[in-house]
């Protein structure tokens, strides 16, 4: 058997046992655990589309300075729910100045005001902080980052953009079309070496491809999960993100219930298993006793391999990245892996980086350096940083003597900090290769400037092959292949660190707090509602296979902006397609005399003026939105002029739902009749307003290229009654403004 077995057709568990269903079975589909949660948390009564309400939010320092601002212009007094502000992901990569500290300033005073907690910088990275104080058995947890997956601890995490969890401060509900699920059936028992990382990267190498579980909630159950730790099973769980899941759940064991009851919550503990006959979409099965210590080459978490096969033959498999990557990077600039392997035909690390919510387990630490114990990183190019999950965790491996271990093997121990994981933070020599415990590889992430002919080349790896690379100087080692003693430690959670620094005002608002406000804080910009008709001129157009977030809007220093969405928006597409901004200003400001461009395509339309007509930018990508559920993706179009996006299918849920939240309406268009779209094409939708009001869902619409103009087939697939309302509003917040969703 392999690794990782998908099977399409749908399942029942009964008697404890995967047996193969004759057909779709929608009502024992509610006996599964992702069910029972769900409808705890459903407001539908079971009618149409699940509405759900959440038990907390979390968000990190790239966010939620604009979803507070975006919930207080649209009425919020106070915080309805917990609500944790936790800084862990600008806390050292400011440009220069106060930005980053009048943040966190802004960020405790709305705790203060709106009864909220505030986690100061390098206390927690967002996840490790919703594990240790806010997850729960049977609970749903709501985060504006893309990796809020607690499922193992019987919590169900989802990731949205910022206007999602505004959405909860007014007491509203995230409106979802009840999702598959998948059953994630884990046999067998971890070879020695083995580590979450490598489960994690080939589950999302067989996964992601073909899309089998995106949108869907994977379920774990099986015999295999009893022998796993819980630091184990959450490292697998929170690369559930990279498959394109909606959220993921696990049954729980004593296990489980013994983390509830070192992190001082025993109450929170439950057990919850699937009930018998249970019926799920299709299965995945993952075989733990054939795992292999794995790699994810650039640039993404699916492109998984053994870490022997490419110790086997560096030089084809890297050939082949390269080649699919640099076509990626349109020429801008040349990634050379090939360039890693020595003269002895090993490959060459330069850089070993184990941190965040993936990486800073404290059983990915203790066992990297047990690895590491009497050994040397060299003194050569290679490096290696280790970043702990939280301060708990930091004191953890201070009093038991590893991170003294790490040390004096040469590794730096660093506090907690998400950085990099986007760039702020350990950014690796051009074109070198950095192996990371972290979630993603992308192309515009950890320091890569393509259009400055820069680029990072990051392998993801577990935490227990980077430190057998390292006591190998570097030369790519897998785990499985050295003998090392697995430390007999348990983290022993100290939560009193947390208690001195952190603020925790839920349920305690104070209204008179007056909110701190930097200079470079400033409230969003007016959008204008939706007219009768759209009018939109393709400002970009990108025809990569998937086009990523941090391609939208890039990541690392440019998210010091992130609290001025006007100053943010000057970097929209900026390392994908630099003209964008240009472009989409010009046409924002179409004002006064019509200009000429405008005029040719009114007359082309058999239009005379643009009376009851929205005009605005659109940006044409094949699939758009993988990677960070960041809404500045979306908000940063939309302060610009956007008014639409036109692509085959989205990457993610998240972000469709973020360019509805932010008045940019997300067409589909039929991959195999849609025209070869051009920059500066201008795209007219007559009666888009009436259209979407009424929920209809195909659009006839007409694309003029300067020359001609040819008809066009538009989808607008699924929208919820509130999200028409939002779109023809312009936005969220002129939703609320207008008196709806009250």
């Amino acid at each position: 058997m392999s690794m990782i077995e998908l099977y399409e057709k749908g399942y029942y568990l009964k008697g404890g046992v995967p047996v193969p269903a004759d057909g779709p079975d929608p009502a024992a589909r509610e006996k599964t655990m992702a069910y029972s949660v769900l409808r705890a948390h459903d407001r539908s009564g079971g009618k149409g589309k699940m509405r759900i309400s959440f038990d907390a939010m979390v968000s990190h320092d790239i966010t939620y300075v604009g979803i507070i601002q975006t919930a207080r212009a649209s009425g919020m007094k106070e915080f309805p729910i917990p609500y944790a502000l936790t800084n862990c992901h600008n806390s050292l990569c400011a440009v220069g100045g106060t930005i980053n500290e009048d943040d966190h300033a802004f960020g405790l005073s709305a705790a203060m005001k709106y009864g909220g907690i505030f986690v100061p910088a390098n206390q927690a990275v967002i996840h490790q902080y919703a594990r240790e104080m806010l997850a729960g058995c049977g609970k749903m947890i709501l985060g504006s980052d893309s990796h809020p997956r607690y499922g193992c601890y019987g919590c169900m995490g989802v990731g949205e953009g910022g206007g999602e969890l505004a959405k909860q401060l007014l007491r509203n509900t995230w409106d979802i079309d009840a999702p598959e699920v998948v059953l994630v059936w884990v046999e067998g028992e971890v070879p020695h070496g083995i580590g979450p990382h490598d489960v994690a990267i080939a589950l999302v190498g067989a996964t992601f491809p073909g899309g089998f579980v995106k949108n869907r909630v994977m379920e774990f159950a099986g015999p295999g999960i009893e022998k796993l730790s819980t630091d184990f099973r959450i490292g697998v769980d929170v690369m559930t993100t990279e498959t394109s899941c909606l959220s993921s759940i696990w049954t729980t064991d004593e296990k489980v219930r013994h983390y509830y009851e070192n992190i001082g919550r025993p109450e929170d503990f439950r057990f919850l298993a699937p009930e018998d006959g249970a019926y799920y979409d299709s299965m995945v099965k993952i075989d733990l006793s054939e795992m292999e210590s794995m790699m994810a080459l650039p640039f993404h978490p699916s492109k998984a391999y053994t870490v022997h096969e490419v110790q086997k033959d560096p030089e084809r498999i890297f050939a082949g990245i390269e080649e699919a990557c640099n076509r990626e990077l349109g020429g801008r600039v040349k990634l050379d892996l090939r360039r890693s392997i020595g003269a002895d035909g090993a490959v060459h690390c330069e850089q070993g980086v184990i941190v965040g919510c993936s990486g800073g387990m404290y059983e990915n630490i203790t066992e990297a350096a047990a690895i590491l114990e009497g050994k040397s990183i060299g003194n050569g190019f290679f490096d290696m940083s280790v970043y702990p999950a939280s301060t708990p965790v930091n004191l953890a491996i201070m009093r038991d003597g590893t991170a003294a271990s790490l040390t004096e093997a040469g590794a730096l121990v660093k506090p907690a900090f998400c950085g990099p994981c986007f760039g702020a933070g350990d950014t690796p020599a051009n074109n070198t290769l950095s192996i990371r415990h972290a979630t993603r590889n992308f192309a515009n992430r950890e320091g890569s400037k393509p259009a400055n002919g820069q680029i990072a080349a990051v392998a993801l790896m577990d935490a227990r092959s980077i430190a057998a690379t390292a006591a190998n100087g570097g030369v790519l080692t897998a785990a499985t292949d050295i003998d090392y003693d697995i430390p007999e430690k348990e983290y022993v959670f100290d939560g009193s660190v947390y208690e001195k620094r952190c603020y925790n005002g839920f349920g305690h608002p104070r209204p008179d707090v007056p909110l701190r406000l930097g200079p470079n804080i400033t409230d969003w910009p007016k959008m204008p509602k939706m007219e009768k008709d759209l009018l939109v001129r393709l400002c970009a157009v990108i025809q990569d296979d998937v086009t990523t977030t941090d391609e939208l809007i890039p990541s690392g220093e440019t998210s010091s902006y992130r609290s001025n969405p006007i100053a943010l928006s000057e970097f929209a597409l900026s390392r994908r397609v630099p003209e964008y901004v240009g472009r989409s200003k010009a046409v924002r400001d179409m004002t006064g005399d019509v200009p000429e461009s405008l005029e040719a395509a009114l007359r082309a339309f058999g239009r005379e003026n643009a009376e009851d007509l929205s005009v605005g930018s659109c940006v044409f990508a094949r699939k758009p939105g993988d990677g960070s559920a960041r809404e500045q993706a979306a908000s940063c179009q939309r302060v610009l002029g956007g008014a639409a996006n036109v692509c085959f299918e989205y990457a993610t849920k998240r972000y469709r739902s973020n360019c509805i939240n932010w008045g940019i309406v997300p067409f589909t268009a039929d991959a195999s009749a849609a025209l070869d779209f051009t920059d500066g094409a201008w795209i007219y939708v007559p009666g888009a307003r009436e259209s979407i009001l009424a929920g209809r869902e195909e659009f006839d619409a007409f694309v003029f290229d300067g020359a001609e103009v040819k008809k066009l087939k538009l989808f607008c697939r699924g929208l919820g009654d509130s999200e028409k309302l939002i779109l023809t509003e312009g936005c969220l917040m002129n939703y609320y403004a207008a008196g709806y969703g009250a």
